[in-house]
């Protein structure tokens, strides 16, 4: 069983909703990207999203694009993420790590190239913002052959039929993104994507996590309610802005997961 399988197989054996936090490769510095993910396991995350510093980054709000634009102009970039990956495996064989990012930088590598670099680094799932399901065929084989799943978004846009599609291919986890919109705006409604959240929970055979306008304690509990768990990006990511170096960077990385765990696992026992 895939590290992602076992990891919310146990979440779900347990009752506990899955914390994943979201760091951009690279920022607040590139000798700080492993000590955060590793500060970040051990204030209670069950996966971390890995971004992929990329110059034009469509889906994401002003904070992850100037994460981004940081760590870019400090090198960073597929590689430095795939390296960080490989490093981080050195001391945690067990929590998933998901990068996340778009497109064109793995198509440069080429898929199975990726793939393969990607597995032996010890990364268990890719999501790429802008592959549409249509146009993955390559990508799904090459990864799947590696044992990397592909994680799919969807979205409260998202129709009855592409739903279905969707949730056909799911692999690892479903993101399910709170409203449409880019990332870290300040408009999330709760109770309206709890019912979309309920009805697509029910029909999809992986688990279905929230993300997109999460920002603390509170809005965390309140979309795990009606998710198999939450993803906690923008907040994170401008809690470790200008971090002066790499201790203090993980530092503030545990500072700010500790009380998302600790007002999730007041909502076991509602995990489907």
């Amino acid at each position: 069983m895939a590290r992602l399988e076992r990891r919310f197989e146990s979440l779900r054996a347990s009752g506990r909703k899955a914390l994943v936090p979201f760091v951009t490769a690279g920022d607040p510095a590139l000798a700080a990207t492993v000590p955060v993910m590793h500060a970040l396991v051990d204030a209670g995350a069950d996966v971390i999203e890995l971004g992929v510093p990329f110059s034009d980054p469509m889906a994401d709000g002003p904070v992850i694009q100037q994460a981004s634009e940081r760590a870019i102009a400090r090198g960073a970039g597929l590689t430095h993420a795939i390296d960080s990956v490989r490093e981080f495996r050195k001391r945690d064989a067990d929590t998933p790590v998901v990068l996340m990012g778009y497109l064109n930088p793995i198509e440069i590598r080429g898929a199975e190239a990726f793939a393969r670099e990607a597995a032996a680094a010890g990364v268990d799932g890719v999501l790429l913002v802008d592959l549409p399901p249509e146009e993955a065929g390559p990508f799904r084989e090459a990864f799947a052959a590696h044992g990397v799943a592909l994680i799919w978004l969807a979205s409260p846009t998202t129709d009855a039929k592409r739903q279905a599609m969707l949730n056909k291919i799911a692999e690892g986890y479903l993101y399910y993104v709170s409203y449409a919109g880019v990332t870290g705006a300040d408009h999330l409604s709760t109770d309206t994507a709890g019912t979309r959240l309920a009805a697509i929970r029910a029909e999809c055979p992986v688990p279905v996590l929230a993300g997109f306008g999460i920002k603390d304690a509170d809005s965390a509990a309140a979309m795990a309610r009606s998710a198999d768990g939450v993803v906690v990006g923008s907040a994170l990511v401008a809690a470790l802005a200008g971090a002066p170096d790499a201790a203090e960077a993980a530092r503030r990385a545990g500072a700010f997961l500790a009380p998302l765990r600790a007002a999730l696992d007041g909502e076991r026992g509602s995990v489907g």
